[in-house]
């Protein structure tokens, strides 16, 4: 049987990897006399689907945490919605923005397809929003001017997932699971901090991030972040200042709300501190 090799998520998924597939390859074979990769925030699985592929020998576990497999499981059903959209776009230029009436007439077909089940408004959003805008539920889409952009072709997902040990827990859990297993290399590519995370199953603040780092202490690892995260940065400089600790360890606090305007507000802290330790 044919294995098909994917370069690419099959459908699109914010912050997939690949332009970093080439590169991975190369990276992988440093791990040559490990047996298990353990893909902790597996996305779109395109790590795992890598990894299985240029290591058939291994184990690969992908982490589905944002259930990826649902929007596969359900890709002929967008396949039959973009055909349909396609067929009503027909006479339209490419790119351009839909006039009212046929934001109206498109609405209409998706929430129709919504009362028969699922809608996979990610990859709807990538054919209809402008570039780099999202949409997670129908009211969202509503709100935003749709574009012709819609995808030519069909989607397809023949073989992506095959061989992997698919998952669904918290990545915890499954660092826990392996953190003693001798042979593991855990595949790291969690939520950028400073950058948009709307499109994922979850709301972190910075102790999630830095949690993260912990999983790296004594075990092998592929990690990724951005140039936009600090995260590099604090790691250097916490190096370079070990002996700084927690400078508001023991402060007192005081908070006060302040609001922009009735559907907006933020926290403003005060933090004090009448003594300081000894030097």
């Amino acid at each position: 049987m044919k294995k098909c090799y994917y370069s690419q998520a099959p459908l699109p998924f914010v912050g997939q990897k690949r332009m970093f597939a080439s590169e991975f390859r190369k990276v992988l074979k440093r791990f040559s006399d490990r047996t298990v990769f353990v893909d902790l925030f597996g996305g779109s699985g395109l790590l795992s689907h890598i990894t299985k592929r240029e290591r058939p020998d291994a184990t690969v576990i992908y982490n589905d945490h944002d259930n990826y497999r649902e929007r596969l499981e359900n890709i002929s059903r967008t396949n039959a919605l973009f055909s349909d959209l396609r067929r009503l776009s027909e006479g339209i230029p490419r790119h351009r923005m839909l006039s009212k009436k046929m934001h109206s007439i498109f609405l209409e077909r998706i929430r129709r397809e919504e009362s028969t089940g699922f809608v996979d408004y990610l990859t709807i959003s990538s054919s209809l929003l402008f570039s780099g805008k999202y949409a997670r539920n129908i009211g969202e889409l509503g709100k935003l001017n749709f574009y012709n952009n819609i995808r030519l072709s069909d989607y397809s997902c023949e073989g992506y997932l095959d061989g992997l040990e698919v998952v669904c827990c918290d990545y915890r859990e499954l660092t826990d699971k392996y953190r003693d297993s001798p042979d593991v290399v855990f595949l790291i590519d969690p939520p950028y901090m400073a950058t948009d995370i709307s499109t994922y199953r979850m709301d972190w603040k910075l102790t999630d991030y830095l949690d993260v780092l912990l999983v790296l202490k004594g075990h092998p690892f592929v990690y990724f972040t951005s140039g936009k995260s600090p995260i590099l940065d604090f790691c250097r400089w916490m190096e370079e200042h070990p002996e700084t600790g927690n400078p508001f360890k023991g402060a007192g606090m005081s908070t006060l709300t302040a609001r922009m305007n009735y559907s907006s507000s933020y926290t403003d802290i005060m933090l004090y501190k009448e003594t300081t330790e000894a030097a």
